[in-house]
């Protein structure tokens, strides 16, 4: 048995999802590992260390097993896990390990050109950060401590406002006039196979002229999409994996240009935190982690002090599931991330065990419809896969509460809507009831009305640029 499925079968959850036993949660191994490494009496101290292009830094602190432990070699995918949890997280192009120096070259190895983590490297490093990824060993007590910054964002809700939400199978946009949304309209798009940034631009430009037609005047601009977004420029985005290169220079300056074109504030940022962004604004709280359920998983973060943090919050990317074998991420190449469990990807995964047969011919958000037809129509086989979805999240969340200062999940997104979202936080609650008590009693799982789960992205957005 390898070290992985030995971390792994600590995992065996209380809930399984009825349509995948084989499920692992990430928060049972590491916790299981965590009390493992307490009962040896000898426990490693081991700090990860990450620092950003922008100079922020992080710091996440635990313990492994020593070296003559009959089950040190479960060390190195816990750690390893663990960074690629927190790369995704936080984002980084220096990771810093400090303690054993095996397992710092172990992640070393691994987050290397020819490693097993090959895309994270080349993401992080040259794609984001525009720096080379590096690996550090050291000792623990090298680590410095964490220097982190937060930033203020939307909430601007005065005049004449445009907000849109960029999705791999539909984009929305709303107009807003001063807080109150009076159009907003959801089309089916296809930008992922598009090579074209011209499609792009003026599928955009088309959804700005439509909301623009409803109101008086447009006075700013405000949008969401997946991606790592730097100055309103895309670094890396998953929705433009469709676009050459040579030809991507463009897709940065896209929403620049759309801005002097329309002379007017715009602001794009991730969508993930636009999702936090409308779940602050419409609970009236703070320390709310978002998850919006759509063609991915998108995620984001508003601290206690209403603040984000400029972190990444990719959390689709993020493993949840250890066993080995577990569902791959086709665009990372990764085992157990959460786009496959908390996204429509999930509903496609799951439809060929109870034998729903998808129109392959049908966009995506057709597809999806077509099977939130049945579970509306009362069909079992679809409702046991809302069902198991509902128990991926309430694992999935736990396992975020490790890392994240978290009062309120709002789950939103797509895969949310009609009764959907009614069964998957049913389920979730379930196992935080059953597995994590203590967390259940203090942290709070909500769905919004419908209207808010399908366009409330968007009205978010449009409150995110300042009008001077």
């Amino acid at each position: 048995m390898s070290d992985l499925a030995k971390l792994a079968d600590l995992a065996k959850p209380k809930i399984s999802p009825v349509l995948d036993e084989g499920f692992r949660p990430a928060v049972l191994a590491n916790k299981a590992f965590r009390e493992l490494v307490a009962k040896s009496g000898n426990p490693v101290p081991l700090v990860i260390g990450l620092e950003r292009s922008d100079g922020t830094t992080s710091r996440f602190d635990t313990a492994v097993l020593p070296a003559d432990h009959p089950d040190a070699g479960m060390n190195y995918p816990y750690v390893e896990r663990l960074v690629k949890f927190l790369l995704w997280m936080k984002g980084g192009w220096k990771v810093s390990i400090g303690g054993p120096a095996d397992i710092g070259e172990y992640i070393k190895k691994v987050y290397s050109p020819t490693g097993a983590r090959a895309f994270d490297y080349n993401f992080h490093g040259q794609s984001v950060s525009e720096k080379d990824f590096t690996v550090v060993i050291t000792d623990a007590d090298k680590i410095p401590a964490a220097r982190e910054v937060g930033a203020s964002i939307g909430r601007h809700l005065e005049g004449c406002r445009i907000g849109f939400d960029l999705g791999a199978s539909d984009r929305k946009v709303s107009a807003v006039i001063d807080g109150e949304p009076v159009y907003t309209e959801e089309v089916n798009w296809n930008p992922r196979d598009n090579t074209d940034p011209e499609y792009h631009y003026n599928e955009i430009n088309t959804a700005l002229k439509t909301a623009a037609s409803k109101m008086p005047r447009v006075d700013a601009i405000g949008g969401s999409s997946a991606g790592v977004f730097i100055n309103n420029r895309p670094m890396v985005a998953s929705l433009f994996r469709g676009i050459p290169k040579e030809k991507y220079g463009r897709i940065r300056e896209m929403f620049n240009d759309l801005g002097k074109e329309w002379g007017v504030p715009l602001v794009v940022v991730n969508d993930g935190d636009v999702t936090a962004l409308a779940g602050a604004m419409s609970l009236g709280e703070n320390a709310i982690l978002g998850v919006a359920m759509g063609s991915s998983e998108a995620a984001g973060y508003v601290d206690r002090n209403g603040n984000i943090t400029g972190w990444l919050n990719e959390l689709a990317f993020c493993p949840i599931d250890y066993r080995e074998g577990a569902p791959t991420d086709e665009w990372s190449g990764d085992d157990g991330c959460g786009v496959q469990y908390m996204s429509q990807q999930a509903v496609f995964r799951l439809c060929p065990g109870v034998g729903i047969e998808l129109d392959q011919n049908a966009d995506l958000a057709d597809r999806l419809k077509s099977v939130q037809n049945l579970m509306h129509a009362g069909d079992q086989r679809a409702i046991d896969i809302w069902n198991t979805i509902g128990v991926y999240v309430g694992y999935a969340v736990a396992h975020y509460a490790d890392f994240y200062d978290v009062s309120q999940i709002l789950i939103l997104g797509r895969v949310t809507s009609g009764d959907g979202g009614e069964i998957i936080i049913k389920r979730a609650q379930e196992v935080l009831d059953t597995e994590f008590p203590e967390l259940a009693a203090k942290m709070k799982i909500n769905l919004p009305d419908e209207k808010s789960r399908r366009v409330g992205q968007a009205v978010a957005a449009a409150s995110l640029p300042e009008i001077k």
